[in-house]
C-alpha cells in the first residue's frame, strides 16, 4: 500500500508516508446479501481478502492465503467453526487462528493468517484499512439509514471496473453527462443538464454538489415509475465521502413544493455508491438504489432497479473506454470546464488523505 516516504524540511523535520489510497478509513467490502454459504474472494486496496460469515451470522475477513501451502482460502468452504482450506483442510476461525489440522493434534503457533476488522451496518459490509499506527478502527463505519428506515424499497449489485476508482468518482460527481450518456433512461434534455444551476460546498472531507432543473420534461425512467402530470422540478444532490457517495435524485410536479424542502414529495431515487479500489488500475463498485413507489411497490422498484442498472452499464462502457484512451495517449494535459468543480474538489481531498504524517 505504501508508495514512498517523504521528508519535509522546515523549522523541524517532519516525516510523512504517502499511500496509494487514503488509509484510516472504512471501505465497502461487500453488500450484505453477497455473503451467504460460500466464501467471497476479493482484492481490496491491493490486499487479497476472503470474506465469509461466522456461525452466528457476523461477517469476517481474513488474508486470502492459507499459511500452509498458499491456496486462496476463498477456494475452501465455510463451516460453523470458520473457513476450511480446500487443499489440506486446515480450519481457521474469524480471528485468523488455525483451530484444526486434520490428522494432527498439535497446531503450530505460527498457523494463523492476518484478520481484518469488518462490520455490517445497514446491509453494507465495511472493512477497516488503517496505517501502521492505527490498525484498530478509529470510529464506527458510516450509517446509511435509507436501507433501514422503512421509507424506501431498494436493491443493488456490484461491478468490477477495469479503470482506476477516481474515474468513477469523477463520473458520479458530474451528472451533466446524463443528457448524453443516458438518453434511454435518466437523461432528459442535454442542454438543461449542462446549464443547470449548480452549488458546490465543502466541509472537512465531504463535498456536496446540488443541481436544480425546474420545469423539465421528465426522462423515461421517471415516467415509467411515477404518474407525473406534465413538466417537473428536478433535483440532483450528490454527497462525496472518501469511500462512498450518496446521491439523491428525483422530481416532483412543477410548482408542487420548494426544491429546498428536505421533506419534499414526488419521485425519489436514493443511490448508494461504494467505490473501493481493487488495485491502482481496477476497482469495485458497490451500488444500491432506493425508491418510494406510489403504487405497485414491487413492480415499480424492479423497474427502477433495472433502469438504474442500464445507466450503470452505460457508465461502465464510457469509463473503461476513457481509461483505455488515457493509457493509449499517456500523460497529456486535459482541460477543465464548469461541471468539473465538484470532482476536482474530491480529488484534492483524496490526494491530501493519501499522505499520513508520522
Amino acid at each position: 500500500m505504501s508508495v514512498s516516504v517523504q521528508e519535509v524540511m522546515g523549522s523541524a523535520a517532519t516525516t510523512s508516508v504517502q499511500y496509494s489510497f487514503p488509509v484510516n478509513q472504512w471501505y465497502v467490502a461487500a453488500l450484505a446479501w453477497e455473503l451467504k454459504e460460500k466464501p467471497v474472494g476479493r482484492t481490496l486496496l491491493n490486499k487479497p481478502v476472503v470474506l465469509f460469515r461466522t456461525a452466528d451470522g457476523k461477517p469476517a475477513a481474513l488474508e486470502n492465503r492459507c499459511c500452509h501451502r498458499a491456496l486462496p482460502l476463498s477456494d475452501g468452504t465455510v463451516e460453523d467453526g470458520g473457513i476450511r482450506c480446500g487443499y489440506h483442510g486446515l480450519l481457521f476461525n474469524d480471528a485468523g487462528k488455525c483451530i484444526e489440522i486434520p490428522g494432527q493434534d498439535k497446531i503450530p503457533s505460527k498457523a494463523k493468517v492476518p484478520a481484518y476488522h469488518v462490520t455490517e451496518r445497514d446491509q453494507i459490509v465495511w472493512i477497516w484499512f488503517g496505517d501502521d499506527e492505527h490498525p484498530e478502527p478509529l470510529c464506527e463505519p458510516p450509517a446509511y439509514n435509507v436501507h433501514s428506515s422503512g421509507k424506501y424499497l431498494f436493491d443493488g449489485d456490484v461491478y468490477h471496473y477495469d479503470a482506476p476508482y477516481q474515474l468513477i468518482h469523477d463520473n458520479l460527481m458530474d451528472l451533466s453527462h446524463l443528457g448524453y450518456v443516458h438518453l434511454r433512461t435518466i437523461g432528459g434534455n442535454a442542454s438543461i443538464h449542462m446549464t443547470a444551476k449548480m452549488t458546490v460546498e465543502s466541509e472537512n472531507d465531504v463535498v456536496r454538489v446540488i443541481r436544480h432543473m425546474p420545469a423539465s420534461v421528465p426522462p423515461p425512467t421517471y415516467t415509467a415509475a411515477y404518474p407525473f402530470k406534465d413538466k417537473v422540478d428536478r433535483w440532483q444532490e450528490i454527497e462525496f465521502h472518501v469511500s462512498h457517495l450518496r446521491i439523491w435524485t428525483g422530481a416532483m410536479d412543477a410548482g408542487e413544493d420548494s426544491l429546498s424542502n428536505p421533506e419534499r414529495g414526488g419521485f425519489h431515487m436514493r443511490g448508494f455508491h461504494g467505490v473501493t479500489p481493487e488495485s491502482d488500475t481496477t476497482s469495485h463498485y458497490f451500488w444500491t438504489i432506493a425508491t418510494n413507489p406510489k403504487s405497485d411497490p414491487e413492480v415499480v422498484k424492479q423497474k427502477v432497479v433495472e433502469q438504474t442498472k442500464m445507466t450503470f452499464d452505460e457508465d461502465k462502457v464510457v469509463i473503461e473506454s476513457q481509461y483505455k484512451n488515457m493509457c493509449r495517449f499517456g500523460a497529456l494535459p486535459m482541460i477543465d470546464i464548469h461541471v468539473d468543480t465538484g470532482a476536482n474538489r474530491a480529488r484534492r481531498i483524496v490526494e491530501q488523505l493519501r499522505t499520513v504524517k508520522l
